[in-house]
C-alpha cells in the first residue's frame, strides 16, 4: 500500500557515515527500488507501471537519456529510473486545500525533498500580487494572466522561455515556435547548465554537437575511457553496456576525482551470477585532480604523436585540418606541469598511453566532470584531438560519447530550443509557418538571470524543471526571480521554484510521461531523442493524476492562442487536437525527420543522420574535422583552500531528491556533508564528524556561504572536496562560467572552511 507524504521535514542534523561501497546495483538496488515504488504507488500500480518503462509499446523513462537496445529486458529500468517513475506515478496529490494550508512563506522554508514528496499537483494555481498563498484558478483565467503580462512588455525580449530536458519533441517544437512568433529567441534551457560545453566543442571540431556513437559501438570498442562521469548513480543502465563491452574484451579507463562504486564493480540484477559476483569494470582508475583533464589529454596527445606509427596519417590527411598546429603545440606539453595539474603519477599516465596505443577502436564518454569548468570547451576539444589522431571518428566501435542527463534534453535542442539558432533552421521555420523569426541571439540561463536581476527581463515561463534549484549563485538568482512581474511553471510536482516567485505566479499542472494523453482526435503519443540520436515514441498507460491536467502541447497551444490572437495564422487548435499534425510540420522543418509520423510509429523508432559517424563527412567551416590547440589551463588553488565540485547523491536526480541517503558513498540520513581527503583534512584541522561552513572565494570579493556541513573523511583526490547540489549552488558565482559555452563552473569552486 502506498504511504502518505511526510508531514514535516526530516531532521538532517546528524548524517551517519560508513565506508563507501565497492560495487553497484545487485540485490540492494532491487530492494531499494521496490521499497520506494511501493511507498509512492502501491504494489499493483508498481507492477503495472514499471513493466512499461522503456518498452517499445510503453513510455520513455523520465530520467536519463541512455538508449535502449533493440532487444529489451522485461525490467528495462534502473534503480534511479524506477525512482523517477514512482515519483511521477505516485498516488499522493497536492490539491488546492494543500495550498490553503501552506502559505508561501511555509513552502519557502521547506526542503526540496519535502516539497517533492507531497505528490502530483492537481489544478492550476495562482499567486496574486501581494497574496501570501496560492489559490485555484481556471485554465482560461491562467492564460489570460499570461497574455496580460506578455502583451504589456515593452519588447518581446523582456520574456524568457525556459525548457527542461523532460519536454517532448512535440511540445518543444511548439514552444520554440510560439516564442519566435511572439518575437524572441530567449529560449534558455537546461543544456546551458550541463552539456553546452560539449555542444560548443563538438560543433567546432566535428561539425555536430552530438555524440558520434551508438550502443552497438560501445559493445564493439577495444577501449572505453569514462571521464568526469559517475554512471552507477547518474546513468546506471550504462553499466550494462560497459559489462557487455568487457565480456567482449574491451578495456576501461575511469578518470575521476572520486572512486565510484559503479565503475569498480557492477552486480547486474538481470542475472543470478551478476547479482552474486558481478563484473569488475575498471582496468585503470586515474584519480585526477578536479580540472586537470585538459592537461592529461594534452600530454597523451603529445605522446601519441611522438610514438612512431601511432597516428592514423591517412585519416589525418584526408579528413582533418590543423594537425601541424596541434603537433607543434602539443610538443610543448610538460611532464612536471601535467603531474602537478592532475595529481597523477608518471607510471599511471604511461599505462593509460599503452592502453590507448593498443586500441584500434576507442570511445571517450564524459559528463559534468568535464563540462562545468572555465576551460571545459578546450578540454573536450582535447579529447576530440586524441580520437582524431588515431582515426577514431566514423569507425565502428569508436567515437565521442557525451552522456546526456535528462531524457529528452538532446531532442529539445534538435527541435530548436536554443538561444542562438542556426539561420537555416529559422529560414525553414519561417517558410513553413509564414512568420518572421527574430535573428538576434537570445539569453542563455546565466544571461537570463542577469537580465532579471538588471530589470531587462520581466516574465519567466518555465516548461518544466526547477529553475531556481538548478541555477548557480542562489542568493543572486532568487533576488532576480523576485524582480519579475510574472513567473510561470509548467510542472507535475512541487519544487523550490514554486516558492520563489515574481510579483505574480502561476503553476500549470501537466501530464507526465506515465499518463495517458487523450485529445480530441483520440489517444496521443509523444517522441523523444536519446543520447545517441535514436528517436522513438512514448505512450503513457496510467489515468492522469487529475482530470484538470493539460498536456504540454495543449498548454503551449492555448497560451499561443491567448497571447497571439488573430494575428497568428498557425493552427494551434489543430496541433492540440492531434500531435501528428505537429510531427508533419517538424518533418518539413527539421533535417532528419522526413516522414516523421510513419517512422515514429515503428516500435524501434529511427536513428537520426550523423555525418561524421555515418560517412566521415564533417560539416565544419573547413569541411573537415578540426584539430585545436588551446593553451592548457587548470585551477590553481591558494594555500589553505580546496577545490570543490558539486555533485549528486545516489538518492537524487538533478534537483529531485528521492531520499536522504547516498548508499554507495556510505552516507545516510542527511545531505549537508562535505567530503575531504583525510590528509587535506588533517592539514586544515577538519576532524571527521566536525561541522564547518563552506565559503567560496571569487574575484568579486562577495561572501557566498553554505553553513553547517558535516566533514566526512573520504578518499577523494588530494586538494579536492565534494558536496551535493542544490545545497551548494549558493557557492557558485553567477559569472564563474566556461569560456565559449557560458556553462556555470559548478565543478571548480575554490572554498575555505570556517567553524560552523
Amino acid at each position: 500500500m502506498a504511504t502518505k507524504p511526510p508531514a514535516g521535514d526530516p531532521v538532517q542534523d546528524a548524517p551517519q557515515v560508513a565506508p563507501p561501497r565497492h560495487a553497484a546495483a545487485g540485490l540492494p538496488a532491487i530492494g531499494h527500488t521496490l521499497r520506494i515504488a511501493q511507498q509512492q504507488m502501491g504494489l499493483a500500480r508498481t507492477a503495472r507501471t514499471l513493466l512499461k518503462v522503456n518498452q517499445k509499446n510503453g513510455f520513455d523513462c523520465p530520467g536519463c537519456a541512455w538508449p535502449e537496445g533493440d532487444k529489451r529486458h522485461t525490467a528495462e529500468f534502473c534503480e534511479n529510473g524506477a525512482k523517477a517513475v514512482a515519483e511521477e506515478a505516485t498516488l499522493r496529490r497536492v490539491t488546492p486545500d494543500f495550498f490553503a494550508e501552506h502559505p508561501l512563506a511555509d513552502l519557502a522554508g521547506r526542503s526540496g525533498y519535502w516539497l517533492g514528496q507531497q505528490g502530483r499537483i492537481t489544478e492550476p494555481m495562482y499567486l496574486p500580487e501581494g497574496a501570501d498563498r496560492y489559490e485555484a484558478v481556471p485554465w482560461e483565467r491562467a492564460f489570460e494572466i499570461i497574455a496580460e503580462e506578455l502583451r504589456a512588455l515593452d519588447s518581446p525580449d523582456e520574456a524568457l522561455f525556459y525548457t527542461s530536458g523532460r519536454t517532448s519533441n512535440e511540445a518543444a517544437f511548439l514552444f520554440q515556435l510560439f516564442a519566435r512568433e511572439f518575437g524572441t529567441n530567449n529560449l534558455p534551457d537546461c543544456s546551458n547548465m550541463c552539456h553546452e560545453s560539449s555542444g560548443s566543442a563538438l560543433n567546432e571540431t566535428i561539425g555536430i554537437g552530438k555524440g558520434s556513437v551508438n550502443l552497438e559501438d560501445l559493445h564493439q570498442a577495444d577501449l572505453i575511457i569514462v571521464a568526469g562521469q559517475n554512471p552507477g548513480t547518474n546513468h546506471p543502465r550504462m553499466l550494462s553496456a560497459l559489462e557487455r563491452a568487457k565480456s567482449a574484451g574491451a578495456k576501461i579507463i575511469s578518470v575521476n576525482p572520486l572512486p565510484e562504486a559503479g565503475m569498480e564493480r557492477f552486480k547486474n540484477p538481470q542475472t543470478p551470477l551478476g547479482m552474486l559476483k558481478g563484473t569488475a569494470l575498471n582496468d585503470l582508475f586515474l584519480q585526477i585532480r578536479i580540472g586537470g583533464d585538459q592537461a592529461l589529454f594534452r600530454l597523451l596527445n603529445k605522446l601519441v604523436i611522438e610514438t612512431e606509427g601511432a597516428t592514423d596519417q591517412d585519416f589525418i590527411r584526408e579528413h582533418t585540418h590543423g594537425y601541424e598546429e596541434l603537433a607543434a603545440t602539443a610538443k610543448r606539453a610538460d611532464w612536471q606541469e601535467t603531474l602537478t595539474a592532475t595529481g597523477l603519477t608518471r607510471p599511471e599516465i604511461e599505462r593509460a598511453l599503452a592502453m590507448i596505443l593498443a586500441s584500434q577502436r576507442t570511445i571517450v564518454c564524459w559528463a559534468m566532470g568535464l563540462t562545468q569548468h572555465k576551460h571545459s570547451v578546450a578540454t573536450i576539444r582535447e579529447v576530440v584531438n586524441l580520437l582524431l589522431l588515431r582515426g577514431n571518428i566514423g569507425r565502428p566501435g569508436a567515437g565521442v560519447c557525451p552522456v546526456r542527463g535528462h531524457s529528452n534534453v538532446q531532442g529539445d535542442r534538435t527541435m530548436g530550443i536554443f538561444e542562438r539558432p542556426a539561420p537555416a533552421f529559422l529560414d525553414a521555420l519561417d517558410r513553413e509557418f509564414g512568420i518572421t523569426s527574430p535573428r538576434g541571439h537570445g539569453y542563455d540561463v546565466v544571461r537570463s538571470i542577469e537580465a532579471l536581476r538588471d530589470g531587462k527581463a520581466k516574465v519567466l515561463f518555465a516548461m518544466g524543471g526547477n529553475f531556481v534549484g538548478a541555477t548557480p549563485d542562489t542568493a543572486v538568482t532568487e533576488a532576480a526571480i523576485r524582480r519579475a512581474s510574472l513567473t510561470v511553471h509548467v510542472s507535475t510536482k512541487l519544487n523550490r521554484s514554486h516558492a520563489v516567485t515574481g510579483r505574480r505566479a502561476l503553476i500549470l499542472p501537466t501530464l507526465g510521461r506515465t499518463d495517458k494523453d487523450v485529445q480530441a482526435s483520440g489517444k496521443q503519443f509523444v517522441t523523444v531523442e536519446d543520447s545517441m540520436g535514436m528517436v522513438h515514441a512514448s505512450r503513457g498507460n496510467l489515468a492522469p493524476a487529475s482530470p484538470r491536467l493539460l498536456s504540454e502541447p495543449a498548454i503551449v497551444a492555448r497560451m499561443a492562442r491567448a497571447v497571439l490572437g488573430d494575428r497568428s495564422r498557425t493552427p494551434w487548435e489543430e496541433f492540440e487536437k492531434d500531435y501528428a499534425a505537429i510531427r508533419d510540420r517538424i518533418s518539413r522543418v527539421v533535417p532528419g525527420f522526413e516522414d516523421f509520423n510513419a517512422r515514429a510509429a515503428r516500435p524501434e523508432g529511427f536513428r537520426l543522420p550523423h555525418g561524421p559517424r555515418d560517412e566521415r563527412r564533417f560539416p565544419t567551416k573547413t569541411g573537415k574535422a578540426n584539430f585545436t590547440a588551446a593553451p592548457v589551463e587548470y585551477p590553481e588553488v591558494p594555500e589553505g583552500r580546496l577545490l570543490l565540485q558539486t555533485l549528486r547523491s545516489h538518492d537524487q536526480y538533478n534537483t529531485t531528491i528521492y531520499g536522504l541517503d547516498d548508499r554507495y558513498r556510505g552516507i545516510t540520513g542527511g545531505r549537508r556533508v562535505v567530503m575531504v581527503h583525510p590528509e587535506d583534512a588533517a592539514e586544515l584541522g577538519l576532524a571527521d564528524g566536525s561541522y564547518t561552513d563552506l565559503v567560496s572565494e571569487w574575484k568579486d570579493g562577495v561572501e557566498r556561504r553554505a553553513p553547517g556541513f558535516r566533514v566526512v573523511h573520504y578518499p577523494t583526490a588530494r586538494g579536492c572536496a565534494a558536496a551535493y547540489y542544490p545545497e551548494t549552488n549558493v557557492l557558485v558565482p553567477l559569472d564563474s562560467t566556461a569560456d565559449t559555452s557560458n556553462t556555470p563552473a559548478s565543478k571548480s569552486v575554490v572554498v575555505r572552511f570556517e567553524p560552523a
